[in-house]
């Protein structure tokens, strides 16, 4: 008797189901140990004993996998992705990437799905969403920006057990329009325009820079003389220039009512500049002579400058600096861009478009991939990716495509005219 009590005794882990005194069937299934070491078991009810085992399978399935829901309150998409944000994202993430999750999660993730259960959110919410933020007016980038986000979210809160399944991950985002993203490199006419007017303007190798080398506004900004080797032409890249976030410095017995940026007593609460995460984009860039030229004229006009403003100088060490010294701020440069292209009569466009515009002239000119690899900081290993998507075939290229096929296969020039002569007479 003693040995049959033993053999129906259940193992450690084993679920045990019953039929309860309501007439339905009932189970307790083993999902590990709450955070004080006691054990936790799900409970289940089911109207058919089949019914209930099916669903303690599934269960015991997503116990194994390590994807079940773990004990406690079950956390609102709001919550999660707040406290993700904040405490998850934030101390890993640079400065740009914070503020764009920052941006979509209380902008429009938190409005748009926060009251469901993260553990209950379905890909059809967030499809939704979109659908609701493209109706308001938010362009296809917009939504993609805060899909991206919730991807991102969804998958940490995946990983520590919050949730069985990424819906974001399951969702399809809106479709973005082939045009929405097209970017056409300045022409050589253009750049050599734009050349021109940067003569007459401060600052002037910024944007050569930017046009011939590619370089990165945030690169550019952060460059420091220290970086620049004139003598033996070339500079090394290794600080980005992060946007100044500002708060109020006036108190709040005495507020200004504007926004921090404009406070006249603000303080700002981000460094300057931050050292190039990745290997590739940490690199030496060569120096064209004509630009080594402008260099060198830009460092004695900064000295002049210097000299000029005697203790109103802000000594920085940058490279290029505001009229009294002290780091150019990237909105006054995205600006000075605009009114560039305005003066020069070339086509508006972004100031990254400059950074397509040097991939495709190093491209035209035949310059290896691994040298433009080098000279636009790109990882070996999305290389490939990235020249797929700055390296543009320009008119040009196709036009000297086209000659070289008619050289291969019909001949030269000559030839045809000979042909063509031939065919006339008969």
């Amino acid at each position: 008797m003693a040995e049959e009590k033993k053999r129906t005794r259940r193992a450690n882990g084993e679920s045990a189901i019953y039929l309860g005194k309501d007439g339905r069937w009932h189970a307790r299934v083993p999902m590990g140990y709450k955070d004080d070491g006691s054990p936790y078991r799900r409970h289940l009810t089911r109207p058919t004993r089949k019914e209930l085992v099916d669903e303690v399978r599934r269960l015991e399935k997503q116990r194994d996998e390590g994807s079940a829901r773990q004990p406690g309150k079950p956390w609102t998409v709001a919550k999660w992705l707040e406290h993700w944000v904040e405490n998850i994202a934030k101390p890993v993430v640079s400065e740009n990437t914070y503020d764009g999750y920052e941006v979509a999660v209380r902008v429009h993730l938190v409005p748009g799905i926060g009251r469901h259960r993260i553990d209950r959110l379905e890909p059809e919410h967030l499809e939704s969403l979109y659908r609701r933020m493209q109706s308001a007016g938010s362009k296809a980038g917009t939504a993609h920006q805060a899909h991206r986000t919730a991807r991102t979210a969804l998958g940490e809160a995946v990983r520590r057990g919050h949730a069985a399944k990424n819906a974001a991950a399951l969702a399809k985002p809106p479709r973005m329009e082939e045009d929405e993203n097209e970017v056409e490199p300045y022409s050589v006419d253009e750049v050599q325009s734009l050349l021109l007017e940067v003569n007459k303007r401060r600052n002037s190798a910024r944007w050569m820079l930017a046009l011939v080398l590619g370089l990165r506004q945030g690169e550019t900004l952060g460059l420091r003389w220290s970086d620049v080797d004139l003598a033996n032409e070339y500079l090394k890249l290794r600080r980005n220039r992060l946007r100044p976030k500002y708060e109020h410095g006036c108190g709040e017995a005495a507020p200004c009512g504007r926004k921090a940026g404009y406070c006249p007593d603000r303080v700002q609460v981000r460094r300057e500049t931050k050292n190039t995460k990745s290997r590739a984009g940490r690199r030496a860039v060569p120096l064209p002579g004509p630009l080594v030229v402008m260099l060198r004229l830009h460092r004695e006009a900064q000295a002049q400058e210097r000299a000029a403003a005697g203790n109103l100088w802000t000594e920085s060490e940058y490279v290029f600096t505001k009229p009294l010294g002290g780091p150019l701020s990237p909105n006054t440069d995205y600006h000075d861009w605009k009114r560039l292209l305005e003066d020069a009569g070339v086509r508006d466009g972004r100031l990254h478009d400059a950074r397509h515009t040097a991939g495709t002239v190093l491209m035209l000119l035949g310059v290896p991939d691994r040298v433009i690899d080098q000279i636009m900081g790109w990882e070996p290993g999305g290389a490939a990716r990235m020249r797929a998507r700055y390296l543009h075939v320009t008119d040009p290229m196709l036009k000297e495509a086209a000659r070289k096929i008619e050289r291969a296969i019909w001949g030269a020039p000559e030839n045809l005219a000979v042909d063509k002569d031939q065919d006339n007479e008969a």
